[in-house]
């Protein structure tokens, strides 16, 4: 007697450990850039240089590079910028970590904060945050036949399954040249810059994936010339091109962590030798997993009819899909400038970024809430300060909608702000606008009994004696043909064949003739 089996391929989290960083130094500004006369804004992002597991613990070196844009302490108080970076070097405890284990973590600057020492030296604070987990991949082999020669009953039972068909991290390529439009001024030096993506998508199809999106660049510059005309441009670059995928089918499910690795912005001279031509490289890291929802069938049952024959059963760890969504919702609000700052005369550019408070599992699905911060560069017309920033948060609470979740479901979720619109009211106060978008794929994990041997032994003769050759039986709540014909015996085949059935249906009361020994 031989069970067939099938392999399960289940990934889960192993391990996972989160920390917070608390990061902070003084700054002296380099020799080449100008004293400080007024910060204006600044800008973050952590780098990982090490991830390094040990029994327990893992080891996480990196550092927080920063840059900062401020007025130039001189007679014309011009914008400029200063870059540096803060490391930083951990010891984090993970219970269960090995130092096999491949390790992940996802950061997050949650605050940033300059502050103005004295005309060379600049205080930065910073709080980052870290969250490292280890994912596994274990098989589940699961019952789905049985080969005997000898006459034996089973039953199957029918499992949703979310097995996950391929895993791989791969890269796409975003390369695009701008020439500055007629009335921009040629480019000395570029001193501020901001790059992120908008509304990125990806679609599977058989053996490929489409990606799809748009980067959106905005740069602030030196322009050539005696008067060092100070300029800036922010352009929308759409991208999109096809990956391939050995083995990805049609209908299996995507999720897919994107985010930008690499990014390079360089001057090049046009056809004239002027510098016009703004060269973008950027490079996105994707980490992908590619899911095959199933509904397999697998043995639940076994008896045998002239041997006693046992089904030794286990617990199994499944995974199943149960919802991949998507949700909007546009949020507003007003920033006035603070009493004592230069009026707004136009607006420069403007930015957002998303810091939840808590994801929470409730009756409906995922409730979000957190706060868009926004932030906004502008040109004053003021000589003394002929650039500031204002910036605010507008708070926000979002239920994304998931039918049947549950306290045990995992969740991977991402929300994006898109459609940033910034509007002067008058001088002093700006309406903001913003579409949040919140993109969530759940899993529930659930234990199954499932077969994982059978035992044959011969019949006990004293049982086989005491079992009746023929039973007129009245069907009582709860009876089912399979429990009467494990109870004597008898194949379900023949339970049907003796009393005229077509189907498996019995109701309490119903009368049935159990024969013994018609094999």
């Amino acid at each position: 007697m031989e069970l067939i089996k099938k392999n399960i391929h289940i990934d889960r989290v192993k391990c996972k450990a989160a920390t917070q960083i608390t990061l902070e130094d003084d700054i002296n500004i380099t020799d080449s850039r100008p004293d400080v006369y007024q910060l204006i804004e600044e800008q973050g992002e952590i780098v990982i240089d090490e991830l390094r597991a040990v029994a327990d613990h893992v080891y996480v070196k990196g550092k927080l590079e920063f840059r900062v844009l401020y007025l130039s302490d001189e007679d014309v108080r011009r914008p400029a910028s200063m870059e540096g970076s803060l490391p930083f070097d951990e010891q984090i405890y993970m219970e269960g970590v090995v130092p096999t284990d491949g390790v992940c973590i996802r950061k997050e600057l949650e605050d940033l904060n300059v502050g103005m020492i004295n005309s060379r030296k600049l205080s930065v604070q910073a709080l980052v945050a870290l969250e490292l987990y280890v994912e596994e991949l274990y098989e589940e082999e699961a019952a789905v036949e049985l080969n005997s020669t000898e006459p034996v009953e089973f039953c199957k039972k029918t499992i949703d399954l979310a097995g996950l068909a391929i895993q791989k991290k791969d890269i796409f390529r975003i390369r695009e040249e701008i020439e500055l439009p007629g009335g921009y001024p040629n480019i000395f030096e570029i001193f501020w810059q901001e790059v992120r993506l908008e509304d990125t998508e990806f679609r599977t199809a058989e053996g490929r994936i489409s990606v799809q999106g748009q980067v959106r660049l905005f740069f602030m510059y030196e322009g050539e010339g005696e008067n060092r005309p100070v300029a800036w441009y922010e352009t929308t670059l759409p991208f999109s091109g096809v990956l391939d995928c050995q083995g990805l089918k049609e209908r299996m499910v995507d999720d897919i962590i994107c985010g930008i690795g690499h990014k390079e912005v360089e001057v090049k001279p046009d056809g004239d030798g002027e510098e016009r031509i703004v060269s973008l490289e950027v490079v996105l890291d994707l980490d992908m997993k590619i899911y095959e929802e199933e509904q397999t069938e697998i043995l639940s049952d076994v008896y045998g009819v002239t041997k006693e024959v046992e089904a030794v059963a286990g617990m199994g760890s499944l995974k199943q899909l149960l919802m991949k969504n998507t949700g909007k919702t546009k949020i507003n609000g007003h920033f006035k400038v603070a009493d004592g700052l230069p009026a707004i005369q136009q607006i420069c550019h403007s930015e957002c970024r998303i810091q939840l408070a808590e994801v929470r599992i409730v009756e409906e699905g995922l409730r979000i809430t957190g706060a868009a911060l926004v932030k906004s560069l502008y040109g004053t017309g003021d000589g003394e300060v002929p650039y500031d920033s204002i910036a605010g948060t507008i708070p926000f609470s979002y239920i994304l909608e998931i039918p049947g979740i549950t306290q045990d479901g995992t969740y991977r979720l991402e929300t994006t702000p898109c459609e940033l619109s910034v509007t002067m009211l008058d001088g002093t106060e700006l309406d903001v606008k913003v579409t949040l978008t919140f993109s969530g794929i759940v899993f529930q994990h659930y234990e199954e009994p499932m077969i994982r041997d059978v035992k044959v032994t011969e019949l006990d003769p004293q049982k086989v004696s005491g079992l009746p050759g023929i039973v007129a039986y009245i069907a009582r709540e709860g009876d089912s043909l399979w429990n009467i014909g494990k109870r004597y015996y008898v194949p379900v085949s023949q339970i049907r064949e003796i009393n005229e059935m077509t189907g498996d249906e019995i109701r309490p009361g119903d009368k049935l003739l159990i024969v013994k020994g018609m094999t």
